[in-house]
């Protein structure tokens, strides 16, 4: 059941500041905060964010990596009912400025590496800039900032459909989307992992958790708050790396632990897992992009614990669906399942009308859920659209099996999942477009060893134009974030339309996906 007390992200440190004040809340780095300061730290961004005049359901922004502070910042906002709009570092200037001006963020929290992508843009409505470290160009740093408010609760009113967290996804129209989560988003899906009754959904009075996964991403916040919530002990680290992951699992006796199918490869091949200590890991949760088969039987015998494969998106605060430790079996065709809906939710395979197929067919993977996002921001008809019929259309095809595990075979949409990251081909074909030497692109992702699927672009040049593939490269490279840049640029006279000119993407992957069974990565 869920934690009596708490309904909303701000009853979180107030509970556990209670209940275990002088226990560790978070670590990182050469830093630890007990669940008492760490309560105290949010009152007090609390009561500034309020002193800078930002109102209910406001807007602030965070634009760095993984820090303790930004998780200050999270449920500090949440005291004040305040919106979190968390930025992907790794965006370039041009993307980094439309959400800010999307979002209405009003105060900007910078980490200092980052202050230069700042310099360069519009930022729109923001008031105010905080630099999270040492005080630059006149800027205020955040320690200083937030100790020079007030320690007394505001405890501004908020209801469980107040938004929290804004996070961005990348946008089938060339720009991204603003998923809205609601409180009542991430703590009823706690209430559908619990409701399995099964042991790796349970957490213990002691558990040591860790969050290398991005807070950009809902598997860095998303995941993250699962922690806060259950009063664990957060081991933050800055970045998914894998040595640093393998390191800190053995320092501090990690137990819970999230990660992508791209990171979990890379730590099997790292030096530092040879001879590792993983005794302490209660349960790996893997998710995000599929993962391959040889991948997860070798993780199985490194780590000798639960796994359980998670699949979901931003859009459901996380998760939908999830796949059982017991069905983690080398060999059999269960691996290369996401699982079965988590109790409280819905999960069908639609036909072109929204019907139920039969089991066994592949159509489009419809959900219902408590804890699907309230809407996209400011985008009323692509929320009208996504949720059309009381669904959310995931774009992800798939089929069910008799007994109701799904599998997902293709996608709906054209987006590419790359190491655990969307991209959108819109929003790369929009960036290559601009050269003065592509005459027509499109963009489609194939196979890649190492990332699931990589970003391919294939250009039909203007007529006498050059241009090579590394000067392509680079010129996206200026326009969009790194992870977004074609890894390859293949040149053709014509791409493949049909009669009305819409684009065959189809047709053009076939190439790259022969001898596939799954068009996924």
């Amino acid at each position: 059941m869920l934690i009596d007390g708490i309904h909303v992200l701000a009853d979180v440190p107030r509970h556990w500041a209670r209940l275990r004040p002088q226990r560790t809340c978070t670590i990182f780095e050469d830093r630890l905060v007990s669940w008492a300061e760490f309560d105290r730290y949010c009152t007090r961004v609390a009561t500034g964010l309020i002193a800078e005049g930002v109102g209910p359901q406001g807007r602030i922004g965070y634009l760095g990596k993984n820090s303790d502070l930004y998780f200050q910042l999270l449920f500090g906002a949440a005291k004040a009912n305040v919106v979190m709009v968390a930025i992907n570092s790794r965006l370039a200037a041009p993307e980094i400025e439309y959400i800010c001006g999307d979002a209405q963020a009003e105060i900007l929290f910078v980490e200092p590496e980052f202050l230069g992508l700042v310099r360069r843009i519009d930022a729109g409505s923001v008031r105010k800039i905080i630099v999270m470290g040492a005080a630059q160009d006149g800027l205020e740093e955040y320690d200083s900032w937030r100790d020079r408010q007030s320690d007394v609760d505001p405890v501004v009113p908020s209801v469980p459909e107040d938004v929290c967290v804004q996070l961005y996804t990348s946008g089938t129209t060339g720009v991204p989307k603003g998923v809205q989560i609601m409180h009542t988003g991430l703590i009823a899906q706690r209430l559908g992992y619990l409701s399995t009754g099964e042991a790796w959904a349970q957490w213990g009075d002691d558990e040591v958790a860790m969050i290398p996964m991005p807070v950009f991403h809902v598997g860095g916040t998303g995941w993250g708050f699962q922690g806060f919530y259950h009063g664990a002990t957060q081991v933050i680290l800055a970045q998914a790396d894998a040595g640093a992951i393998i390191e800190a699992i053995q320092k501090y006796k990690v137990n819970n632990v999230f990660v992508v199918p791209a990171v979990l490869r890379t730590m099997l091949s790292h030096e530092a897992a040879r001879g590792a200590d993983f005794s302490h890991v209660r349960v790996v949760h893997y998710g995000a992009s599929p993962i391959p088969e040889d991948v997860l039987v070798r993780a199985m015998a490194t780590f000798n614990c639960p796994f359980v494969q998670r699949y979901g998106m931003t859009e459901a605060s996380g998760t939908i669906t999830y796949l059982p430790p017991e069905q983690h079996v080398a060999g059999s065709p269960r691996l290369r399942s996401c699982g079965i809906p988590f109790p409280g939710s819905q999960v069908i395979i639609g036909d072109g009308n929204d019907e139920e197929l039969p089991r066994g067919q592949v159509g489009e993977i419809l959900i219902k859920a408590p804890w699907l996002m309230k809407g996209y921001w400011n985008m009323p008809e692509e929320t009208a659209m996504a949720m059309r019929g009381g669904w959310y259309h995931s774009g992800d095809a798939g089929y069910m099996d008799e007994e109701g595990f799904i599998y997902i075979h293709d996608r709906v949409k054209d987006m590419i999942v790359s190491g655990g990251e969307n991209i959108y081909p819109a929003e790369v074909e929009s960036a290559l477009s601009h050269h003065p030497a592509v005459s027509d692109v499109a963009v489609i992702g194939v196979p890649s060893e190492r990332w699931g699927e990589e970003v391919k672009a294939v250009v039909v040049l203007e007529p006498g134009a050059a241009v090579t593939e590394p000067e392509l490269i680079a010129f996206a490279r200026t326009r969009i974030g790194g992870y977004k840049v074609p890894k390859s640029v293949d040149f053709i006279d014509v791409l493949p339309r049909n009669p009305s000119g819409k684009l065959l993407k189809k047709e053009l992957r076939e190439p790259y996906w022969a001898g596939h069974v799954r068009r996924v990565g």
